[in-house]
């Protein structure tokens, strides 16, 4: 009898910690997923205020221009749609949505210079602050899905794909003003449809419609 109280005793406790665990994990992508939302609309209000501020030209040759650029970040394996994107794990979602941040922490800072010169954005550090605090709380999530489990994505030991293309741009370069604004706003969508498919993977949800 007593063995038995001391069983159902552990098991009890082993079920609450869990519960515990599992809630604290459906916080933090619930956070996280805030702050790539806000992350995104950021992105979106920089480039609309930063066409707003341009000659009816300079806008149409810059529409023309950045459907052909290439982002840096392009270079990160990562689904290739939407139909892909359903597909994949939450891990893979995480680890794509974490590469992508970590890649953005370095030129973020050129990207806060930029707009800062023409727009009001706030702190100009707001975003590299917000893009760290993301990074930490997406890693937290991957340590969570591998369960004390090894890190064996290779793609982890690559180096960044653009550490510091964005800094050797001309500061005063209309063109690669807008190109990095571009890409940050197309990357700040590719992380929150990513957090966003990772959060219905936890809920078991089989239709995680975008």
């Amino acid at each position: 009898m007593a063995r038995a109280l001391v069983l159902f005793s552990v098991v009890l406790v082993s079920l609450l910690v869990n519960q515990g665990r599992a809630s604290e994990n459906q916080r933090l992508i619930n956070n996280a997923v805030i702050r790539v939302q806000h992350l995104h609309q950021l992105a979106a209000k920089m480039i609309n205020d930063f066409e707003d501020n341009l000659l009816p030209e300079e806008r149409r040759q810059l529409s023309k221009i950045f459907p052909l650029s290439f982002c840096n970040s392009d270079s990160i394996e990562a689904p290739t749609g939407k139909d892909e994107t359903q597909k994949s794990s939450m891990l893979k979602l995480l680890r794509i949505s974490f590469r992508l941040i970590e890649s953005w922490e370095f030129p973020s800072q050129t990207l806060s210079g930029t707009v800062s010169n023409s727009l009001t954005v706030g702190n100009p550090n707001q975003i590299t602050e917000k893009l760290a605090d993301l990074k930490v709380g997406i890693s937290v999530l991957i340590k969570g899905c591998l369960d004390g489990q090894p890190n064996m994505d290779d793609n982890d030991s690559l180096p960044l794909p653009f550490e510091d293309f964005y800094l050797t741009m001309g500061e005063n370069s209309l063109r690669e003003s807008f190109r990095l604004l571009a890409c940050f706003k197309k990357d700040m969508h590719k992380v929150e449809t990513y957090l966003r498919v990772a959060n219905c993977r936890r809920s078991l949800d089989s239709n995680c419609t975008l």
